[in-house]
């Protein structure tokens, strides 16, 4: 009787800590707020900022802020629509160009974050391209990506526990599991789970990108271009956080259908 209960009552917590991503109407996992954890994120924001260098290229500068701000009010225009804008709440839109010639990545951390690398300008090649990639990473913030990845972190390390009563138990692993969450790290176990995260962003930034004004079929394009300067050096799929770009562009083109409805070329 006693462990009927215990299922009873871990399921009914369960059900209460899920959430639905936009867009798509997956469910997630849900233990953690994004007033808990957008904080954690503008704290390591900062840091990575501060560290930098930030690039002096003013117009890659310019153009990384132009397209930024052109995803961002597509965002709040689509969520607004889906009446769901207090899922936006606590974001401070911000956005920043490394100089870095070697990493080759972009991101966005939960809140609206977004830092680019300039390794990755020229394979964006242009704006559409560089909107292709802000569509993709903001659509990970959209999605609550970080928040659904510290959830699971927290139920595989403390079982149902909040992120509060977790940082009182282990801090230390606390932290470790936020900086996996939004994406200083990974394990072989969590690879799937990241490439389903990988392609809902897709999906996602491809109507981000057209509702800003971008054509949506130049992520396909980019993502030739990323596989061409590749040179075929990527693990195989199954050893990869990222879908490979065969299949990445295979789901982009059976998703352009979609996207194309929120075209509007400005």
């Amino acid at each position: 009787m006693l462990k009927k209960v215990a299922i009873l009552v871990s399921a009914s917590l369960f059900s209460f800590s899920c959430a639905t991503v936009p867009v798509t109407g997956r469910s997630q996992l849900s233990l953690v707020s994004n007033a808990e954890l957008i904080p954690m994120a503008a704290q390591q924001y900062d840091e990575v900022i501060k560290k930098g260098p930030i690039s002096k290229d003013q117009a890659q500068t310019e153009l990384v802020k132009r397209v930024g701000i052109k995803i961002q009010k597509a965002v709040e225009q689509y969520m607004a629509e889906k009446g769901a804008s207090s899922e936006l709440a606590g974001f401070a839109w911000e956005y920043n160009l490394i100089d870095d010639p070697q990493t080759v990545n972009a991101w966005c951390m939960p809140g609206g974050k977004v830092a680019f690398y300039t390794a990755i300008m020229p394979i964006c090649k242009d704006e559409n391209g560089v909107a292709v990639v802000m569509g993709h990473e903001v659509a990970h913030a959209i999605a609550n990506h970080g928040r659904e990845r510290m959830s699971n972190g927290l139920l595989q390390q403390f079982g149902m526990s909040t992120l509060s009563s977790a940082m009182g138990q282990n801090p230390s692993m606390t932290q470790a599991i936020f900086a996996q969450a939004v994406g200083y790290g990974s394990q072989v176990g969590m690879l799937s789970f990241s490439r389903k995260h990988e392609s809902e962003a897709d999906r996602i930034g491809l109507i981000f990108m057209a509702m800003a004004g971008y054509d949506p079929q130049e992520a396909p394009k980019f993502w030739e271009r990323m596989s061409a300067g590749s040179g075929g050096q990527k693990p195989p799929e199954w050893l990869s956080t990222h879908p490979s770009d065969e299949t990445r562009i295979r789901d982009l083109n059976a998703a352009m259908p979609e996207a194309l409805k929120y075209y509007k070329k400005n």
